[in-house]
Parts: structure tokens; sequence; C-alpha cells
């Protein structure tokens, strides 16, 4: 028997194969999802022995209905559940929102309505453009804390700018503070001898789902994106700069990185600290405990009313993308779209699309070298169907643009995390600040004017000569969306 075995090896794991293979064909069947998505997982699976299996295992599982957080652990405890009862609008406040927003106030009711993302309104912000001003405000603000920081980063290095945030961290852990630090296992960068470090000086520190081999898993595990700083409760950052030598210019002697963070006081801060511990529940993998000192009550002078919301595989729905969807579709004048990565879903194409077919001015804003060949490709594969949609392409030129904003109609407009490509609305855990006011919204505008100078425009007539190699490349890329 076993060496009949032996002698039908490959046909007995052949016959297993489809064995498994089989079963997943009908549980993709009976999920009743996307047809086309349905067909080409059963292809995958039927003409790819092996290989369909673990593209299935990878990237086919539902894990929005497999949750990986548990966040009831954290949002039902009672502390969390006043938080979101005290910011609860009045309804003088309800009557006075919607006369300021009008249609925007559909987004507003979006987000509160899937998974707390309350609107509140005492908020102080401040734009921060480039790596200078967000870590020159980060160290003042990390210096100035007294009870507690913490700190969840999707990059980390102890490079020379990350060194000196992180021995400041630990120095602060040193004189009693309470210092907890999430960094993603794919995404940073530390030594043995920094974890030690950190260790020894107090600094409670996690990695986020961590693997064995990251340099070969980075664009094949559900990873933490999520940029949040939070000192004291009372002042917080979010945004698309990471801890790293490359996101500071003035040290850096490589290309020019051009990026936007966001500094918070108020209110909005609540938010960040409540996905904060979650986050921190799961990594931790211990019942936390959470008293009302992390939130403190903070009187701002000004009132900018916002919402923080996030998705990933810890959410039911794909909170961001449908945000940025809704805020396209209701668009009346502008639509100024700022990202490093533009492979976006077929909802976002058709918003886009029936947005600038409206009268309305698309523009969209993208690096002219991206740092992944796959990416670039990909991306140039949509640009053709965007041009003859009437919607304006244009490419940074002055360096790498890792800005990720969107802004409408000097009203509203978005500084978070999330990119505008599959990978951000389905698979990473992301977050973002949607923010509804005149100013800040024309603040970001002018910051996009101001990028445009240094880019060029693509134009249709050009865009179309380009040769069938380089249009076989994008189509071969585009292949691999849902992958990069």
């Amino acid at each position: 028997m076993l060496e009949y075995v032996k002698g039908n090896f490959w046909v007995f794991l052949i016959v297993f194969n489809y064995v498994i293979a089989v079963s997943a064909v009908i549980t993709v069947i009976l999920k009743n999802v996307n047809p086309t998505k349905t067909l080409s997982y059963i292809a995958v699976l039927i003409f790819f022995p092996f290989l369909g299996l673990v593209v299935y295992y990878l990237f086919g599982q539902e894990y929005r209905k497999n949750k990986i957080f548990n966040r009831k652990r954290i949002l039902s405890q009672s502390v969390i559940q006043d938080i979101h009862k005290s910011l609860a609008l009045t309804n003088a406040q309800i009557k006075a929102v919607n006369t300021a927003l009008g249609a925007k106030v559909k987004l507003i009711k979006l987000l509160q309505g899937q998974n707390k993302s309350p609107l509140t309104l005492n908020n102080n912000i401040k734009i921060l453009k480039n790596g200078t001003q967000t870590f020159n405000a980060l160290f003042k603000d990390i210096k100035a804390a007294q009870h507690h920081i913490h700190f969840e980063y999707y990059i980390i290095k102890d490079d020379v700018i990350g060194t000196k945030i992180l021995d400041l961290l630990c120095q602060k852990a040193e004189e009693g503070l309470q210092v907890k630090l999430i960094y993603d296992d794919v995404g940073s960068k530390l030594s043995s001898k920094t974890r030690a470090k950190l260790k020894a000086s107090g600094v409670l520190n996690y990695p986020f789902m961590p693997v064995i081999f990251s340099k070969f898993t980075g664009k094949m595990n559900y990873r933490n994106h999520r940029k949040i700083a939070v000192m004291d409760g009372h002042t917080a950052y979010v945004g698309g700069i990471n801890i790293a030598d490359e996101y500071l210019n003035d040290t850096n002697k490589g290309v020019f990185w051009r990026d936007t963070h966001l500094r918070i006081e108020g209110e909005a801060v609540k938010s960040l600290q409540i996905n904060f511990f979650t986050t921190w529940d799961f990594v931790s993998n211990t019942r936390m405990e959470i008293n009302k000192t992390y939130f403190p009550e903070v009187k701002t002078a000004t009132d900018t009313a916002m919402q923080i919301a996030s998705s990933g595989p810890d959410t039911d729905t794909p909170k961001i993308m449908e945000a940025i969807f809704l805020a396209i579709a209701t668009a009346k004048k502008y639509v100024y779209i700022t990202t490093p990565y533009f492979v976006p879903n077929d909802q976002i194409i058709t918003a886009l699309l029936v947005a600038a077919k409206s009268d309305v001015d698309v523009r969209i804003l993208i690096p002219k070298i991206s740092d992944s060949w796959v990416v670039q490709h990909a991306t140039n594969s949509y640009l053709e169907q965007l041009l003859a949609g009437q919607v304006k392409i244009y490419k940074y030129t002055k360096g790498f643009i890792h800005a990720k904003t969107l802004v409408v109609d000097d009203l509203f407009s978005t500084i978070g995390t999330s990119n505008m490509d599959y990978r951000s609305f389905n698979i990473n855990f992301e977050i973002n600040a949607f923010i509804y006011n005149k100013d800040h919204s024309k603040e970001l505008k002018e910051h996009f004017l101001e990028d445009l100078k240094d880019s060029e425009q693509i134009r249709q007539e050009d865009w179309n000569t380009r040769s069938k190699l380089e249009k076989f490349k994008e189509s071969y890329c585009r292949l691999w969306s849902p992958l990069i």
C-alpha cells in the first residue's frame, strides 16, 4: 500500500487539491458576492492547482464577517459608552449643522450610522505640511505630556528622526508617564537593541500582527496602516506621515517628500483615543479597564466640525471608501484629490466620471514616479478612461507626493492614512479625519493648487499615443490591483 501511495503521490496530491478547491468554490458561490469576483476566484481555484488555494486563503476570506478585532471588549465598557453619549449633539446644534452643511450632512449621517463616528464640534485643528512642521509640533507635544502618550504607526524606524522620537518616549516613560507604542511588524524597522531600550525604559510596546519573514509578506497580510499619536487625551495627530527620515526633507538627501498631516485639539481626540484602545486590546491580548483620565474635558478657542472614521477588517463596512464616494457624488463645484497610490474600484471610478460629466471640476494629483513599478503601471491603466470622461489628471514632478487628501466645494475635506486604492479600501486598517469647515477646506485647496505648480497635466491626446508595450504593462499590472 505504501509503495502504491509513493508511486501515485502526485495523483493523490492533485485529488486532495481539488477536493479542497471544490469546497472553496461552493463557499464562494454561496457568499453571493460580486459575480466578477466570484468567477475570478473560481477560475484561479480550478485552473491553478495549489497556487489557487494559496491566493484564495490570503485574499478570498471575508474578514469583516470573521472579525480580527473583538471591538466589543472596548466599546462595551461603561466609560466608552459614556463618552459616546457625551458627544451627542443637542437639537439646536443639529439644526445649526444641517443649515451650514446642506448636502454634506449626508456624509455625517453615513458615518454616524456605521459604528461610532460621532460628529464633534469643539475642535481646534492645524494642517501640517511636510515632515518638518509635523515633527517639530510632535516633539513639542510629547515633551509637554503629563499623563500618557499613545503611539500607533505603520512605519517607525530607528534612524535619525525615529531614534530622537523613541529616545524621547523612553525619557517620558522614565519620568513616570504611561507610554504605549504599537508598530506594524512589516512596515516598521526596529533593531533588537532599540526594542530592548524601550522595554528597559518602561515603554509598553507591541508589534501589530507579527510575521516571520516580513520582507516577503508585506503585500500579503492585513497591515495596520494607521498613524495615530495621542498626548494626555487632549491633543492628537493623524495623517500620512510616518516616523522615518524620508519624511523629513531637511535631512533627507534623496527624493523630495511632499506630505500632509493633521494636529487636533478637542473632542475629536476622544475618537482617536478609542480607536487606539481597540488596537491595543488586540495586540496586547489583555483586558484593559479604561478610566476617564484618558478622556479629559477640553475647551478650544474655535469650533471645527469633524468626524474620525476608521476602516478595515475590524469594521462592518468599508466606511472610508463609502464616505469618499458620497463626498464625490454630492459635489457641486469641485473635487480635488491627492493620493500617492491611485488604484480605484468601480464605485470610485463611477463617482468621479459622473461628477466630471456633471460639470464638476474633478482633479487628481498623483506622483509622476511611484515607489512601486507595479503600482505606477496599474495607476496608468485607469487614466485613459478618466481623461475621456473629463477628469483632469496631474503628475507631481518635484519629488514623491505621499499626501492623502480630498477637498470638496470649499466646505468638506479629509486628511488621513487611506490611499485611493483597493488595499486601503478593503484590506488595510486605516483612519481618516473628516472635516466640515470652510476655512480649513480653502487652506487645503490652496495647498493643492500650489502643488499643481510643481506638476504636469496629462493631456488626453498625448496619453492616447503611448506604445502598445506600455498599455500591455498597464493591463498586466491592473490584474494585480487587489494585491498591491
